[in-house]
C-alpha cells in the first residue's frame, strides 16, 4: 500500500503536493479509476504511464478538479478539492492534449486573458507575461496570430497561460503528441527547466522514452488501478536488471535476469546465436511486462 501523505526519501521526508486515497471515477458501471491512492512530491517530476482506457487523463481531469468523482478524497497543496475547489485550482496550472488557446486573438491576448482569469492583479499582468515569454523564448511571438505558430510554439505559448497565476503544479497530458523530434526535445528542455525552477511536473505521454528520459519517478496505472511506482531504475529491476531479446519461430521474444551473467548462461543454451542480443532492461519493457499491453493513449 502506498502512503499518500508521508514518503520517505531515505532518512529523509518528502512532503507530498498532490494526495490520492482510494479514488473512484465510475462513467455508469465502469470505473475508469478504481481505488487509487497515490502521491506526488513536491518538486519532482512525476511521470503518469498507462495502456490505452487505463485512466490516465480522467486521473488529470479529476485532480485538476475538471471532472467529479465517486468516492475517496484528492488533496492537492494540503487543500481538499472537494471542499474547497477554487483554492485548489490556484495551485495548478493544466495543459491538456487539445490546446486550448483563442485562434481569434494574439498569443499576449490570450495570456492576458488567462491572467485575468485567474485573478492575477492587474498591474502584475504585463510583468509575468513578459517575465514567462523571456524564460520560455516567445518574445518575438507574442503579437502574432494563434494559427500563424507551429505546433511546438503553440504549446510553449499554451505553457505560458498556464504559468501565469504561478501555480505550484503543472498538469502536462500527452504534450508532445503531434510534434516533430527537433520541437519534442525542445519542449523536453522547457520541462526540466521549469521543474528546475521549483514547479512540480505532472506528466503522461505514450512516448515511453520520454517518460524514462526525464521523470524522477514513475507510477504505471491499468484498470484504473496504480499497479507499479517507483524510479525508472526501480521499476526495470521489478522484472530483472538485464534483458535477452532473441527470435524464435519468426517472433521476437524477451527474457529478463538480475545480472548479465545468468543472462549469458541462458543464451548459451539456445540454439541461434545471429539474432540475439544481452542489454540492460528498459522501461518500455517493465511496462509491457507488468501489464501485457502497449502504451496508448487514455
Amino acid at each position: 500500500m502506498y502512503n499518500p501523505i508521508d514518503l520517505l526519501n531515505g532518512e529523509k521526508m518528502v512532503e507530498s503536493i498532490i494526495e490520492m486515497t482510494d479514488v473512484v471515477k465510475k462513467y455508469g458501471d465502469k470505473a475508469a479509476i478504481n481505488g487509487l491512492t497515490m502521491a506526488v512530491r513536491k518538486g519532482e517530476l512525476f511521470g503518469f504511464l498507462g495502456p490505452n482506457g487505463a485512466g490516465k487523463t480522467t486521473t488529470i481531469r479529476v485532480i485538476s478538479t475538471l471532472t467529479d468523482f465517486s468516492e475517496g478524497t484528492v488533496k492537492v497543496a494540503g487543500i481538499d478539492i472537494k471542499k474547497d475547489p477554487r483554492n485548489a485550482k490556484d495551485h495548478m496550472g493544466v495543459i491538456q492534449q487539445a490546446i486550448s488557446l483563442d485562434k481569434d486573438l494574439t498569443i499576449r491576448e490570450n495570456m492576458m486573458h488567462h491572467a485575468m482569469m485567474h485573478k492575477v492583479p492587474a498591474d502584475e499582468r504585463k510583468k509575468r507575461i513578459q517575465e514567462l515569454s523571456d524564460f520560455i523564448g516567445l518574445d518575438e511571438y507574442l503579437d502574432r496570430m494563434v494559427d500563424s505558430l507551429s505546433g511546438g510554439w503553440k504549446k510553449k505559448a499554451a505553457i505560458v497561460c498556464a504559468l501565469v497565476h504561478k501555480p505550484d503544479i503543472l498538469f502536462l497530458d500527452e504534450p508532445t503528441v503531434g510534434l516533430d523530434v527537433k520541437a519534442r526535445r525542445l519542449l523536453w528542455d522547457l520541462i526540466k527547466k521549469l521543474n528546475e525552477e521549483g514547479t512540480t511536473i505532472f506528466l503522461t505521454s505514450h512516448y515511453i522514452e520520454e517518460i524514462e528520459l526525464l521523470c524522477d519517478r514513475v507510477g504505471i496505472i491499468d484498470l484504473g488501478k496504480l499497479i507499479a511506482l517507483g524510479t525508472p531504475q526501480e521499476l526495470c529491476n521489478k522484472v530483472g536488471s538485464t534483458a535477452v531479446e532473441y527470435r524464435e519461430n519468426e517472433e521476437t521474444k524477451y527474457k529478463y535476469f538480475t545480472d548479465r551473467d545468468q543472462a549469458k548462461d541462458f543464451v548459451s543454451v539456445l540454439d541461434d546465436h545471429d539474432q540475439i542480443v544481452i542489454r540492460n532492461t528498459n522501461l518500455e519493457d517493465c511496462f509491457v511486462e507488468l501489464t501485457g499491453k502497449s502504451v496508448g493513449g487514455r
